[in-house]
């Protein structure tokens, strides 16, 4: 997501308010926020989810609305979403 960059406070107050939330919404097993390294109005979440049933439950509730209606207005880029699973894993 790239937010304007005077928008980023906004935003990071905004995920701060609903971080708990969003992490204890069922099915959610694990929630980071990400930010560029060298593009500090860049972000992404990155969340484990036990099932696309869940995932889809949190897009259709209360709490996702609330949260994604204040942060795409801060949006300076069309943000992309996309949702991936595991294939394999290196150790």
């Amino acid at each position: 997501m790239s937010f304007r960059p005077e928008a980023v406070e906004a935003f990071l107050e905004n995920f701060e308010t609903h971080r708990h939330s969003i992490r204890n919404f069922p099915g959610c097993l694990h929630l980071e926020l990400w930010q560029d390294y060298t593009e500090k109005n860049i972000f992404t979440t990155y969340s484990h989810w036990d099932s696309e049933k869940s995932l889809q439950q949190y897009r259709d509730s209360e709490l996702f609305n609330s949260v994604w209606s204040a942060t795409k207005l801060l949006f300076d880029a069309r943000p992309l979403a996309f949702s991936s699973k595991k294939i394999l894993e290196v150790t």
